[in-house]
């Protein structure tokens, strides 16, 4: 139990899906706790994927829209192989590709994907799985019972804050708290 202790996400989807990806990424900033956070994401560019962040996320997400992309199906195959449980989520309302099909067709049994119509019926569901991985390691992350009530009150409401369009978080971050975070070396910087 470390109070530094972050928490480590995993969102595998393709760059067709940036506007999911950074209101995922702004939902778990604006969540009520003082964690630091470790969210990975897949590159979208020509970057090399986060395989340590893959084995070891304590969430990871796979989001799939019309298609199944690099580095996507990589990114599931080392999630698979460190044993880790994924959670998927499914575009409706768009046209699948062939290849899209076949993947969802495939991964059906493995996968058990959830289907989503926006970017905040999305981060509504996932939320949702978060704040319920809080409040079961509650101990482990050191939650305060104002965290742990907050938590409980966004399970009952199941509405992510009003989100303005989020921009630029649809890349692999780290969000530190100043309440929690101890720099080993240096120190914070007051704005």
């Amino acid at each position: 139990m470390s109070q530094n202790q972050s928490v480590t996400l995993y969102i595998s989807a393709a760059s067709d899906l940036m506007a999911e990806r950074e209101a995922l990424a702004r939902m778990i900033a604006d969540l009520p706790v003082t964690l630091p956070w470790r969210i990975g994401q897949s590159p979208v560019e020509a970057d090399p994927i986060e395989a340590e962040t893959v084995a070891n996320a304590d969430l990871y997400f796979v989001i799939m829209g019309a298609d199944i992309r690099a580095p996507v199906g990589l990114e599931l195959h080392l999630a698979r192989r460190a044993g880790q449980s994924i959670v998927g989520f499914a575009k409706q309302g768009v046209a699948y590709t062939p290849a899209g099909q076949i993947f969802m067709k495939e991964t059906k049994l493995t996968i058990g994907w959830r289907p989503f119509k926006t970017a905040n019926d999305l981060s509504r569901q996932v939320q949702r799985i978060v704040v319920e991985y809080l409040l079961r390691q509650a101990v482990r992350y050191a939650l305060t019972p104002v965290e742990v009530a907050q938590l409980q009150q966004r399970l009952i409401s199941d509405v992510p804050s009003d989100q303005p369009n989020a921009e630029g978080a649809g890349h692999s971050a780290v969000i530190l708290s100043r309440e929690r975070f101890t720099p080993s070396e240096g120190v914070i910087i007051e704005e």
